[in-house]
């Protein structure tokens, strides 16, 4: 089946990552959200983002004045029943992704692929609550879109050959490189990322370092781009510590318990970058650890 389409759920940090994407692409695009200020802000952003690509000559203006034509919005879920492939990237909620499906099944043409941009949430449950299972599959970006090279495509039980195969196209339309994992909680990515972060967190919480020697530490010590403190920061604290629990309630097992001082962070509403503190402060010029 070739996907002409496409329909993305949520205009938030990886809705319009994922919509800038598949605009360049040359898919028609339609975002939806609950709020009209939110699509305009994704919009405005994608604007300035391709803008910065024109900027360094990764694209053109014409090629940029293209793909914004490819994007369209609304307000209205149901819209995006005349899509050929529905891309959720909602809030990281179980609840909310099944109400969304369940909103948004009635509406759909026979042929439509549903998936959902979720980082650590089973495929096979979410794929059960839609009249489509064997049409269902996990399409994970990594953040930030159109930087990351990866996608982890993510078969539920149900999963069928054509939706894998008509999913992976698209992962090579847009030049990034698929990589397939099986359902089980964290997929690939978090299922090794989340723990070290965890565990840099435990480091932190007995005293072994602090926020500024843990992040040197690794950066130079195993060349890693970020710290992990820093790079918790730029997810999310409250994120990492979904997935963590995902981890911890899917697999059973103590080694994936959340770190103590992970959860007293996101209690406090100190969740990295997004709200100015979390290992870091971000209310000043440089950003000074917190520990």
């Amino acid at each position: 089946m070739e996907i002409k389409k496409v329909g993305v759920v949520g205009a938030g940090q990886m809705g319009n990552g994922i919509a800038h994407v598949l605009a360049l692409a040359g898919y028609e695009v339609l975002m939806t959200d609950i709020s009209q200020d939110a699509l305009k802000s994704a919009v405005d952003l994608i604007d300035a983002n391709m803008e910065r690509q024109v900027a360094r000559d990764k694209i053109s203006e014409a090629t940029k004045a293209d793909a914004m034509a490819h994007i369209a919005t609304t307000l209205t879920l149901t819209d995006l029943g005349q899509t050929d492939l529905v891309i959720e990237a909602a809030t990281e909620r179980e609840t909310v992704k099944q109400a969304i499906f369940e909103d948004l099944v009635p509406h759909l043409q026979p042929h439509t692929i549903l998936t959902s941009n979720t980082s650590s949430i089973s495929i096979t449950r979410l794929a059960s609550r839609t009249d489509r299972p064997e049409k269902f599959m996990g399409f994970h970006f990594m953040n930030p879109v159109p930087v990351m090279q990866l996608v982890e495509l993510i078969r539920g039980i149900a999963t069928d050959g054509p939706t894998y195969d008509a999913c992976h196209a698209v992962v090579e339309r847009l030049g990034k490189t698929a990589s397939s994992a099986e359902d089980f909680p964290g997929f690939i990515v978090n299922r090794i990322l989340m723990p070290m972060i965890n565990e840099a967190v435990y480091t932190l919480y007995e005293g072994v370092g602090n926020v500024a020697s843990i992040d040197s530490a690794m950066k130079l010590g195993t060349n890693h781009p970020m710290g992990p403190l820093e790079l918790a920061d730029f997810i999310g604290l409250d994120t990492c510590l979904a997935i963590m629990n995902v981890l911890h309630d899917g697999l059973a097992d103590t080694k994936y318990r959340p770190c103590p001082l992970l959860t007293k962070y996101v209690e406090a509403g100190w969740l990295g970058r997004k709200s100015q503190r979390g290992f870091y402060d971000y209310r000043g010029d440089v950003p000074v650890p917190t520990r």
